[in-house]
């Protein structure tokens, strides 16, 4: 089986580098660890991108362990894993619903 693609919604790109500065400015460590786990994430959910329940419409969300977000994801395709947001837990919950 060919390895899925993952594509990335501009703005889940965006939310990601905020959280990453926020955590550059409050700790030496952080910032290294959060993106350690959402490449983690990602990976797992390229090899399994079924394993979360539907959260609303066609979108999935993984939950991160150490950090307050979540990765909001929808699957285009059997090969292409569609990032649509790194969003916070607690803030804004749905804001994200718009984004094709």
């Amino acid at each position: 089986m060919s390895r899925r693609r993952v594509e990335f919604h501009p703005e889940a790109i965006s939310e990601a580098e905020s959280a990453v500065e926020w955590y550059l400015q409050r700790s030496e460590r952080a910032p290294a660890a959060l993106i350690d786990e959402l490449t983690q994430a990602i990976e797992t959910i390229v090899s399994a991108p079924r394993r979360w329940p539907f959260l609303e419409l066609d979108c999935r969300r993984m939950p991160l362990f150490r950090f307050p977000y979540f990765v909001i994801y929808r699957e285009k395709s059997p090969d292409l894993i569609q990032i649509i947001a790194i969003a916070h837990a607690k803030r804004k919950p749905g804001y994200w619903r718009k984004r094709k």
